[in-house]
């Protein structure tokens, strides 16, 4: 007859840190289950000699059998233990990856990028113009021929003289090597840069920029090649941390 008694009983979960919320509590007897709310009070329905199970992610997982004191008592009060969750390995298994970029981009199979070149569309080879290449062009125009007639082009000769010319040859040289660097930063994730390189979050473009200046930069990145253009950035990086007082 005592065993057949049920009733609700009434807690709660407490532990050091407080962080008590959403505590799952199981009556494995009854298959019945809880939660605790934010503040870890809990009610659920028991027996004489059920098993009630208290578990979260944070906590050991904490069994107790309801006895006659229990089932007697008016409020229970349950502490919980902090659980070690730090893993000893992480094994990355997407991809069969590594963790080591070098080899995991040399054994990834990736499909092509899909392209207007790859589509077959018109025109697909042809590259638009940066807004200081239209310039240049613009500034260097030939003669303008309407007909039998041919004008004398005074804007080149004008812009040479007074140098637009020149300037706008810098900057388009100056745009291409900055287009370059931007390249990198689809290439090669932010956190590469924080976490292999060493790089500050908000130095990444200072230091692409001095990247640019050096006379091996336009050479490494047309080459296409990842493992190289890695290593050149990984050797700047080197020196960048040491003048900018980062080792």
């Amino acid at each position: 007859m005592a065993q057949d008694f049920s009733k609700t009983l009434e807690g709660k979960v407490y532990s050091e840190d407080g962080d008590v919320a959403a505590t799952h509590v199981l009556n494995t007897t009854t298959k019945k289950a809880a939660i605790t709310d934010i503040n870890g009070f809990f009610s659920i329905a028991v027996r004489l000699n059920d098993t009630l199970v208290f578990s979260a992610v944070q906590y050991k997982r904490k069994e107790i059998v309801v006895n006659a004191g229990i089932l007697d008592s008016k409020f229970l009060s349950i502490p919980l233990e902090e659980s070690n969750i730090a893993l000893d390995e992480v094994i990355v298994m997407p991809y069969n990856l590594t963790g080591e970029l070098g080899r995991d981009m040399r054994n990834m199979d990736i499909d092509p990028v899909i392209s207007a070149t790859s589509l077959g569309l018109p025109n697909a080879h042809v590259k638009p113009l940066m807004q200081s290449e239209r310039l240049l062009r613009e500034a260097s125009m030939g003669p303008l021929s309407i007909g039998m007639l041919t004008s004398i082009p005074f804007n080149p000769i004008i812009n040479a003289i007074s140098g637009r010319t020149k300037m706008l040859k810098k900057r388009v040289a100056r745009d291409v090597n900055y287009n370059k660097s931007q390249q990198l930063r689809t290439e090669f994730a932010d956190s590469l840069f924080v976490l292999q390189l060493k790089i500050p979050m908000e130095k990444i473009d200072d230091f692409l920029y001095y990247c640019e200046v050096d006379a091996n930069f336009n050479a490494i990145i047309d080459s296409q090649d990842l493992f190289a253009i890695w290593d050149f950035i990984k050797q700047k990086s080197f020196v960048y941390r040491k003048n900018n007082g980062m080792e």
